[in-house]
């Protein structure tokens, strides 16, 4: 895989256009863009395209969905770090925004060049199995693990991504080697278990229940402290033996630093009013398994901050490089 430095991320920013898809400046309406740092396909990508109608209608904007994938969320958030704090650029971002300070040099500072904006939702993650490999607990992974250290690959959404950790401390509690196969987003990580291409995959449970409810996958490990509703079977890793085991995947919205606080709160109380709405509620709850938050700015920047002390340690004492 390749390393992932200030250069690389540098050389992907510049690669890739700074406007969005050419849309009509004569327009009245300003052009508005949200940036989702990963594919089509993953979970945070549906998050912003069932957003955009509603903030369209109630800010009056042109919004177009831009995905900047790569360097595990980190080229399109150093983007929008870069990008003017004019209020019409919008970042949307997954767990791995909260590890990446520790995996790469970025050429940006998380905590002072992105200004917070909403909390989400958060959910839990899932791991699951190609229906035909012969795992269907995660004692059948212990097992086959002791019998050939590394035999059982899994794939993520990137390096030093929660779901990533979640596996290595899984694997350290359990004394098990695993294969960790990262790709750039759930989109792809997807793609490739459903292939046959790496034998599981662990991700939110908003990316991985749905392929498990249709039968394309078997669930073998939810990582919440209870049950999911859709997969009320899926054993929690407290119900397989370890305790006090709980992670959780999560979803937010950033703005370049500096954005005006009244631009922020308008934003966040118009997207607050969107995700509301019963019918995006439903489905975001529903079929992508998101415990809806919709927390403000403070809140945002407290539990990143909790998040960077929670995960950091982890990365630099298994010495998780963004390479791995």
């Amino acid at each position: 895989m390749t390393k992932f430095t200030r250069r690389t991320i540098l050389a992907g920013m510049a690669a890739a256009p700074l406007a969005a898809p050419a849309v009509a400046r004569s327009q009245s309406a300003p052009l508005m863009r949200f940036v989702v740092p990963f594919p089509p396909g993953g979970s945070v990508d549906p998050i912003a395209r069932l957003s955009q109608p509603g903030m369209q209608e109630k800010l009056g904007a042109t919004i177009v969905v831009d995905n900047r994938p790569g360097a595990s969320g980190s080229i399109g958030s150093a983007q929008v770090a870069k990008s003017p704090p004019d209020g019409n650029t919008w970042l949307f971002v997954f767990d791995t925004h909260a590890a990446n300070p520790f995996l790469m040099d970025l050429p940006f500072d998380t905590e002072k060049d992105l200004a917070p904006v909403m909390l989400i939702g958060r959910a839990p993650y899932l791991l699951a199995s190609h229906p035909g490999k012969p795992y269907n607990s995660f004692a059948d992974i212990v097992k086959a693990s002791k019998a050939k250290p590394g035999s059982v690959s899994y794939a993520t959404v990137g390096a030093g991504s929660v779901g990533h950790l979640a596996m290595v401390m899984l694997g350290k509690r359990a004394g098990i080697q695993l294969t960790h196969v990262p790709y750039r987003g759930g989109g792809p990580a997807m793609a490739a278990t459903l292939g046959g291409q790496v034998e599981t995959i662990i991700g939110s449970a908003a990316l991985g229940t749905p392929q498990v409810v249709n039968g394309k996958l078997k669930g073998i490990l939810n990582t919440g402290a209870s049950p999911l509703k859709a997969l009320p079977n899926v054993q929690t890793a407290r119900q397989a033996g370890f305790d006090n085991f709980e992670t959780y995947a999560w979803w937010g919205v950033f703005a370049p630093g500096g954005t005006p606080q009244p631009v922020i709160d308008r934003f966040a109380t118009a997207l607050r009013e969107v995700l509301s709405q019963e019918k995006i509620s439903r489905q975001l709850s529903e079929q992508q398994q998101i415990e809806m938050v919709l927390g403000g700015p403070e809140e945002l920047r407290k539990f990143v901050t909790q998040q960077m002390q929670t995960w950091g340690p982890v990365i630099k004492e298994e010495n998780i490089k963004a390479d791995q």
